[in-house]
């Protein structure tokens, strides 16, 4: 049975459709905040910002020699109230090196909201401009990477952290990384 040109012409909208929805099937099962990063594997971008806490500037070779977590927060972001907490924990366990990246915020506004909520950050490099985000690749915040002893990013996680996260994936990773170390 031949097709006519007509009836040809109809049967394409319903393959673009089917094929539409086969992609679309496909990304509703892929978790949203699993994001992959170009930086995995590679050395985090140089920085040198002024501190929130000292005024003083900070740049990675401030960090170097240590595992170090890089998070990235603004008071304005509703998500890092969500995962401050954690963060406040994993601060108080000394088990790692917290660095907040303040983005795009007002100065006032993330001393006003640090002394609200707590202040996890063992320091705090101000990225008034969003210049050093832009390098690190942030899509929005709040977003966390985990850097080694080398400066080398090991990890990225887009969306505020949950209890599961990092204790099933950041925390073996520090502890594997701290081990290389010794």
């Amino acid at each position: 049975m031949k097709l006519s040109k007509k009836r040809y012409k109809a049967i394409w909208p319903f393959v673009v459709f089917c094929g539409l929805a086969v992609l679309l099937y496909i990304s509703l099962g892929k978790d949203p905040q699993h994001i992959p990063s170009p930086l995995i594997g590679k050395p985090a971008p140089d920085f040198t910002l002024p501190d929130l806490q000292n005024h003083s500037l900070l740049s990675k070779q401030d960090m170097q020699g240590n595992v170090w977590l890089l998070n990235v927060w603004a008071s304005w972001c509703v998500a890092c109230v969500e995962e401050h907490p954690l963060l406040n924990d994993l601060s108080a366990s000394g088990i790692v090196l917290i660095v907040g990246l303040n983005y795009k915020d007002v100065q006032n506004n993330a001393v006003e909201w640090l002394d609200k909520h707590g202040n996890p950050y063992s320091f705090i490099a101000v990225d008034a401009s969003g210049d050093v985000g832009i390098d690190y690749g942030v899509y929005g915040v709040p977003e966390t990477f985990l850097v080694d002893q080398s400066g080398y990013i090991q990890y990225k996680h887009v969306g505020p952290l949950n209890p599961e996260i990092i204790s099933q994936q950041i925390l073996p990773l520090i502890r594997l990384l701290q081990e290389q170390e010794s």
